[in-house]
């Protein structure tokens, strides 16, 4: 795979390579604690924002895959992803930005998106995203993002070289020949202290900031809010 051309996973990995394998253990260990944290139950509505059109990496749409209550689930894309109705019977696809979403305020119980808000472009528009993911939500939202400070980038699959001032990294992505991870409006990568800031958009929900090691460092950050009036739509 050309290194200027990412699958529908924003990643230029192969489907068998160790990166991809190390990810998929993650986000096993993040669904765990999707499943712990959020204390979702069997007759809870879910959303999945960000669904994704790759069907390479073993843990694309996991939730869909994984989550075992497939009529209580709708995933949300901007990518072509209505093979999942089929291949998961019972659940519902919705193509559509993770920006402005067809629903009415507290559509969901639960609002799950996994990698996602580094790639809607600003920190302006990553705040509105948190927004809109908490606008839809009756009790909880649950969002992943790699952690910026991890010694490898997962997209690129290169070390350290985005740990430059964000600038800089962008300059030596083109330099390198990958423009697309070059652009914000496909990569902004975020750090805990910047997962906090924008946590702390959400008034009307208690929130956490906490992480998933891989060799003892954090790779990947988790924020996780809980709205506090919990009450019927």
């Amino acid at each position: 795979m050309s290194r200027s051309r990412p699958n529908s996973q924003y990643n230029i990995a192969k489907p068998d390579s160790l990166p991809v394998r190390l990810a998929a253990y993650q986000r096993r260990r993040m669904y765990s604690r999707f499943l712990r944290d959020v204390a979702i139950c069997k007759n809870d509505s879910l959303l999945d924002v960000g669904v994704t059109s790759d069907r390479s990496y073993e843990a694309s749409n996991y939730i869909e895959a994984w989550y075992p209550h497939k009529d209580r689930v709708t995933a949300l894309g901007i990518d072509d992803a209505s093979f999942l109705e089929q291949q998961y019977p019972g659940m519902k696809f919705i193509q559509a930005s993770g920006l402005d979403m067809p629903f009415e305020d507290r559509s969901f119980d639960v609002v799950h998106s996994s990698a996602v808000i580094e790639h809607v472009g600003s920190y302006e528009n990553q705040i509105k995203f948190v927004l809109e993911c908490a606008r839809v939500s009756r009790k909880a939202v649950f969002l992943t993002t790699p952690n910026r400070w991890f010694p490898v980038e997962f997209h690129t699959v290169l070390p350290l070289l985005h740990w430059l001032p964000k600038t800089w990294f962008r300059a030596a992505l083109r330099a390198c020949g990958m423009s697309f991870f070059a652009s914000e409006e496909n990569l902004n990568l975020l750090s805990s202290r910047e997962c906090r800031r924008i946590a702390a958009a959400l008034p009307d929900f208690d929130v956490s900031v906490s992480s998933v090691a891989l060799g003892g460092w954090p790779s990947n950050l988790l924020i996780i809010a809980l709205r506090r009036d919990r009450s019927e739509r």
